[in-house]
């Protein structure tokens, strides 16, 4: 059962790898973000998703850490 689960995990990881390879050799136009009078400079578009994850994977459990903090009822009140 143990070999089993690791294969379907290895599997798993190629496939995740194999498909953010693609979207990357997919995405090399190369585009410059505006806002607010700030730019960046050139680069290709799957950097900005990729750096996109990255912020919305740290700030995605700091949100629900907040918002399981405020739920929980006051013990002391």
């Amino acid at each position: 059962m143990r070999g089993v689960k690791r294969v379907a995990l290895v599997l798993i990881v190629l496939i995740a790898a194999l498909a953010i390879l693609a979207f990357v050799l997919e995405n090399q136009q190369d585009v410059a973000l505006a806002f607010l009078g700030w730019s960046t400079p050139q680069l290709p578009v799957s950097v900005f998703v990729t750096l996109a994850l990255i912020v919305g994977m740290l700030v995605g459990p700091f949100l629900s850490l907040l918002v399981r903090r405020k739920k929980r009822p006051n013990p002391t009140l």
